[in-house]
């Protein structure tokens, strides 16, 4: 069967926000899909696509899991009914998943970063990471080890396209 082009790897999956960045600042251990409780106001902005994880992290308060400094803009056409762009929201997780980050978070050096804001059949999800910085020279080491994989990509399909000339 021949692969589609421009069709996402998950069919019900529509990236708003992508937070790159936090790949490069720090390892990642875990992973998890949470959903978010939002106003309407907030669903109508995200589904335009405006949305930034750039300062965000997860908090774990009272039992509960809060996504903070997240930014989604004010809906254009919205009234008196409109939402705070930088407001804390609530993170839908299972207790076992809250209580396993929490005591993972308490750890030196560890936090809980938001890595991408999508829809996965018309709800809107966050994948959220348990992460450790980095420090400067491992940032350095895995842009090295990028542009090493890269040359030698590059390298590969050069003698390929040799041997079919």
């Amino acid at each position: 069967m021949a692969k589609q082009k421009g069709k996402d790897k998950d069919p019900g999956r529509k990236l708003v926000a992508q937070h790159k960045k936090a790949r490069h600042d720090y390892h990642i251990l875990d992973t998890y899909e949470c959903g978010l409780v939002l106003t309407g106001t907030e669903v109508k902005s995200l589904r335009q696509g405006r949305a930034s994880l750039v300062d965000g992290f997860v908090q774990i308060d009272g039992n509960e899991a809060w996504l903070h400094n997240v930014h989604i803009p004010e809906y254009a056409q919205g009234t008196w009914t409109n939402h705070s762009a930088r407001r804390k929201r609530k993170l839908l997780m299972h207790r076992f998943e809250i209580d396993k980050l929490e005591s993972k978070s308490q750890e030196t050096g560890h936090t809980i970063v938001p890595l991408a804001l999508y829809f996965k059949d018309g709800r809107a999800k966050v994948e959220i990471a348990l992460a450790k910085g980095k420090k400067e020279y491992d940032k350095r080491q895995t842009l090295r080890e990028q542009q090493d994989r890269r040359e030698a990509d590059r390298a590969i399909s050069a003698a390929r396209r040799r041997q079919r000339a």
